[in-house]
């Protein structure tokens, strides 16, 4: 490192602790940097203010497992939302996805087990599809074997006479959700096949 660069020990800090990012190489976490501390102080100041809220205040909704504020999530506290299907998807981001497409008006369970299938709550599942009257378990997981083995997986482990469906073929295999068009998604969404 030269010794201009080893004289701004808190901005060298600040791109580092960027790049840290998803999808933030070097230039991109230098370009950043220099915008919030030399172009635009307050905007920085305000970013870093939001940044300390949120990562003060956001945690897992104790129902759904999806974002929340609160203990039990908005979507978990909607009545409206008790139509008797539960979407199980990969992670809390896929809620926000699913949720932009405005057509789903069920509630949610959020896998998020990196993967480890003992990490998965069955308890809390099964509870909440005998408590909220649960009809439909719609799997929305990006199609892969990994993922018809989770599926198979959970309807053995599910204690209730269910229907089973998943998102209609069209998602690609191996994307993330929030990688795929509103468009197919929502058509992958309202063509959900029978397992």
């Amino acid at each position: 490192m030269n010794q201009y660069k080893s004289s701004l020990k808190a901005f060298s800090e600040l791109i580092s602790t960027l790049e840290k990012l998803p999808a933030i190489g070097k230039k991109s976490a230098q370009k950043m940097a220099y915008a919030l501390c030399m172009e635009n102080k307050f905007l920085g100041l305000n970013i870093a203010h939001a940044i300390e809220n949120a990562a003060l205040l956001v945690q897992k909704c104790h129902k759904c497992f999806g974002i929340s504020e609160s203990e039990i999530c908005d979507i978990c506290l909607d009545s409206s939302r008790e139509n008797g299907e539960l979407c199980i998807v990969a992670n809390p981001r896929d809620i926000f996805t699913l949720e932009d497409m405005g057509e789903f008006r069920g509630r949610y369970f959020v896998l998020d087990s990196q993967g480890d299938l003992e990490q998965i709550d069955f308890a809390l599942l099964n509870q909440r599809i005998s408590v909220e009257s649960v009809r439909e378990i719609i799997f929305a997981l990006s199609p892969s074997l990994a993922n018809e083995a989770i599926m198979l997986y959970i309807e053995d482990k599910i204690n209730a006479p269910l229907h089973f469906s998943k998102i209609a073929q069209g998602v690609p295999t191996g994307i993330g959700l929030d990688a795929i068009d509103q468009l197919s998604l929502s058509r992958a969404m309202s063509l959900r096949v029978k397992l």
